[in-house]
């Protein structure tokens, strides 16, 4: 079964290969998005879910991102594979978003990204395609591209706490609101 591999696991660190047509036919793109979902369905920490994967997060280190999310909100994300894929446009207003990552559970942090991207990609069959993405879409699609490139959130972040950290703050602010309420 494929797990996630650890924060310092060189496919983390490395830009990712592209997937060549061989890998299509011969299964392997079929292979490593088995894989990729697998373990994107398997990681709960916190009651949280995963939404989104890339190949380095499972020590492969092939140009392969998928999104899925797991919840069954009206409102949830499409789900997408991107293979090869290449980030054509970026919106030149941007954004300060929260992240997360799977493959740095403990932390949290704060990092400028485009509002819209525009994206082109292979699908699992090979097939190209483009599409536009804004809002929440266009950072993940961001944040799983920079997997790709050996880019970790936190070396882009503004600002990164430890879970620890945060999880003090609101313990904080909830003793502050006890104390006004009363």
């Amino acid at each position: 079964m494929a797990k996630l591999v650890p924060e310092n696991h060189p496919a983390l660190h490395a830009i990712a290969e592209e997937i060549t047509s061989e890998e299509f036919s011969d299964g392997t793109v079929t292979k490593i998005l088995k894989d990729m979902r697998t373990a994107l369905h398997t990681y709960k920490v916190d009651g949280f879910t995963a939404v989104a994967i890339a190949a380095p997060q499972i020590g492969i280190s092939k140009r392969i991102f998928l999104i899925e999310d797991q919840s069954k909100d009206r409102d949830a994300l499409p789900s997408l594979v991107a293979i090869n894929p290449v980030i054509v446009k970026f919106s030149k207003k941007t954004h300060e978003v929260g992240e997360g990552c799977l493959s740095i559970p403990e932390y949290y942090g704060i990092v400028r990204r485009s509002t819209n991207v525009t994206l082109r990609a292979q699908d699992e069959t090979g097939k190209w395609y483009e599409r536009g993405a804004g809002s929440l879409l266009a950072q993940i699609i961001q944040h799983e591209y920079d997997h790709l490139d050996g880019i970790l959130f936190t070396d882009r972040a503004e600002k990164v706490w430890h879970k620890d950290e945060l999880d003090r703050k609101k313990r904080k602010l909830k003793r502050e609101d006890k104390k006004e309420a009363v």
